[in-house]
């Protein structure tokens, strides 16, 4: 089994703060594609974004991490109860659960340890679903100093397991019977403090940081100030958005 790696408890606050919300329409169709609405299973929960999406739909939401410092970051919610816990060995009841989310996480399991965990705490044709969203789009003039920021300056910091996103998980395969996904739209306004926060979130950064005993990010965001306009602007922001889903 692959050991825990933990790229983010550093910046957990940020992590709750800045990265985005998904849409409600993607948990409506979570909910609708569940055999029931007794329990949900969010599987490496970090700060609890896809937790949230899913308590107003299920009567419980049990949200795992293996970080102590994520799941200390993430908003207490009504029907979410948190465990500290792998992907791959969860305590969780064998056929407890009818679904299970995985959100912009995958890429760090073991995934044949986790699949086989799925398989066992899942009900008959509970739903499986596993996304991943890449880098985000403003507009052409916000775009080009990302993508330099992404590839020239803290490029050398990305974990291997980045490649499967920039790859939008072509190279994960759900071992279940495969369920049409929707195509939902990942945006959200930002303004520059939280578009520069957001960066300050990627695995990458926190790297940089550890290693290089600085951070690279006042610098983006001074450099990105003249062409985002009024910094207090929200300015729309898109993510590209990757969904796998299977049944049990």
């Amino acid at each position: 089994m692959r050991t825990f790696r933990d790229h983010f408890s550093a910046g957990s606050a940020g992590y709750a703060r800045f990265r985005p919300r998904y849409p409600a329409a993607l948990f409506d169709w979570i909910a609708d594609e569940s055999p029931a609405r007794e329990r949900a299973w969010d599987c490496a929960t970090g700060s609890g974004q896809a937790a949230e999406g899913l308590a107003p739909l299920f009567d419980m939401v049990v949200a795992t991490d293996a970080s102590a410092a994520q799941l200390q970051a993430a908003a207490r919610l009504p029907r979410v109860h948190y465990i500290r816990c792998t992907a791959e060995a969860t305590g969780l009841a064998t056929h407890s659960v009818d679904a299970i989310v995985v959100a912009q996480a995958v890429h760090w399991f073991d995934m044949a340890g986790f699949f086989a965990e799925a398989a066992r705490v899942a009900r008959p044709r509970a739903l499986v679903a596993v996304w991943t969203y890449g880098n985000p789009s403003v507009d052409s003039a916000v775009d080009a100093p990302l993508a330099h920021f992404y590839r020239d300056i803290v490029g050398a910091y990305w974990p291997p397991e980045r490649r499967m996103i920039e790859r939008m998980y072509q190279d994960v395969h759900l071992p279940f019977a495969p369920v049409k996904v929707p195509d939902v739209p990942l945006e959200i306004p930002m303004t520059l403090e939280e578009f520069g926060g957001y960066v300050g979130t990627w695995s990458a950064v926190q790297r940089y940081r550890e290693l290089r005993g600085s951070d690279p990010v006042p610098a983006f965001v001074e450099a990105l100030a003249p062409v985002w306009g009024d910094p207090a602007s929200a300015r729309l922001t898109r993510w590209p958005l990757a969904i796998l889903a299977g049944r049990a």
